[in-house]
């Protein structure tokens, strides 16, 4: 990034957590299993998540944008994929390569009204299936004002970041950061094993979204991890001093380490909160017929 320039990506959101335990509100009217059902024969990290289905789970979302709490909802699809680290993209075609990883991909949706115009974000993260710092993030925000676009790549002991933006202070940037951890990748690493992130002081980019809500400059910031333990639940707490902001993050102890919600709050405004209501595990991609609406249904989307 050139000097006098900020690579400032993500507008202006107060986010929250503090995550109140929430199993799924009702049975899949297709049969479909949940995470706690599907873990009953699949009780291993290998076995769950190599049955070729991904792992769809809905949130009540209470997203703080302008001040104000917006209703909405958030999906999380979590599913494997070989993934090709040179060009850091999903393999398929042809034999897989010998240095094809294996990644727990996630895929990160919300969608909400703010007045009149909708929201819509997406945060793609690859992160290796064997509890490795994630190795790629991609992330939009869609409103009606326009796009914004960024990416981060780890390679070559660094983070290769990319924005493009509509807002002239920002444009398109590219730059190079410290090689430190993300905290959009705290979401897979927690399923993989929560045990196995260190507590303590560190370093991480914070979430795509938050940046380009808050107008924050892309970058590392100083944080504080923390857990908060019930009998049932973990809670990861990060902390930045600097920025204001406290994630919380709840899971379930039992493996599969459900995320039963978050929350994201911010010094500058209301609590974000995401809830979970439905959950469910399927092959998503193969049912994008018009006569699907029944997975719509099981997923619980559309609902308020």
């Amino acid at each position: 990034m050139r000097p006098l320039l900020c690579l400032v990506w993500l507008s202006t959101v107060s986010c929250g957590s503090g995550t109140t335990s929430s199993a799924p509100t009702t049975a899949s009217p297709l049969g479909l299993p949940s995470p706690e059902t599907f873990a009953r024969e699949h009780d291993r990290f290998e076995s769950y998540w190599y049955q070729g289905v991904a792992e769809l789970t809905r949130y009540r979302l209470e997203q703080s944008r302008y001040g104000e709490v917006h209703e909405g909802e958030a999906v999380l699809i979590f599913v494997t994929e070989d993934f090709l680290p040179g060009p850091q993209i999903k393999h398929e075609i042809g034999e897989r390569p010998a240095d094809a990883l294996s990644v727990l991909k996630l895929n990160a949706h919300r969608q909400f009204f703010t007045g009149i115009y909708p929201y819509t974000t997406l945060t793609s993260t690859f992160s290796p299936a064997d509890g490795a710092a994630t190795l790629k993030v991609s992330a939009s925000v869609i409103e009606w004002c326009g796009v914004a676009y960024a990416q981060l790549n780890r390679r070559e002991g660094a983070l290769q970041a990319e924005l493009h933006s509509y807002f002239q202070a920002e444009g398109d940037e590219s730059r190079s950061l410290d090689d430190v951890e993300l905290e959009d990748g705290l979401f897979a690493r927690l399923r993989r094993d929560p045990n196995a992130i260190a507590v303590g002081p560190t370093r991480l980019v914070p979430a795509m979204h938050y940046l380009r809500f808050a107008h924050r400059e892309l970058a590392p910031y100083d944080a504080e991890l923390s857990f908060e333990d019930t009998d049932a639940s973990r809670t990861l707490v990060v902390r930045y001093p600097s920025l204001g902001r406290e994630l919380r993050v709840r899971v379930a102890r039992a493996f599969p380490h459900v995320i039963e919600g978050w929350e994201e709050r911010d010094l500058n405004g209301p609590t974000t909160r995401a809830t979970r209501t439905h959950a469910i595990l399927t092959d998503y991609w193969a049912h994008h017929g018009v006569g699907d609406g029944a997975y719509r249904d099981a997923l619980g989307l559309g609902t308020r």
